[in-house]
């Protein structure tokens, strides 16, 4: 599996104050075509993550139980998804898609990969 993990809330903490979780997501989100926010240990997201590379989609990963602020970006992760949510939380061109029943639902109805065309992100 090929796939971009990056460890970032050091290059995301302003020089003071406390960082704004909602403002570091948008930013990373819109730093490349696939974004995934995930676990390193979680099932569903490593499905997410094998959809994504099976597909030709190079998706940057962040994986928030290896980073110092991930807690803190899961539960405003979850309050972007209505409060309900659960990772892995993906976001196509800097749009949030949602969840695994989201992403794969757009899979199956077939609006994932002209999602992923106008990203960017697919070339085919």
């Amino acid at each position: 599996m090929h796939y971009q993990t990056e460890l970032w809330a050091s290059t995301y903490l302003p020089a003071t104050g406390r960082p704004d979780p909602v403002e570091m997501i948008e930013r990373l989100a819109a730093e490349n075509a696939v974004v995934i926010f995930s676990q390193s240990t979680c099932c569903m997201c490593h499905a997410v993550k094998q959809l994504f590379c099976g597909m030709g989609v190079s998706p940057a990963v962040h994986e928030l139980d290896l980073d110092p602020l991930g807690e803190e970006l899961e539960r405003a992760l979850s309050r972007l998804l209505g409060g309900g949510g659960a990772l892995p939380v993906v976001f196509v061109g800097g749009k949030l898609v949602g969840a695994i029943d989201r992403v794969m639902a757009s899979h199956i109805n077939g609006t994932l990969v002209p999602l992923l065309k106008e990203a960017g992100a697919l070339w085919l």
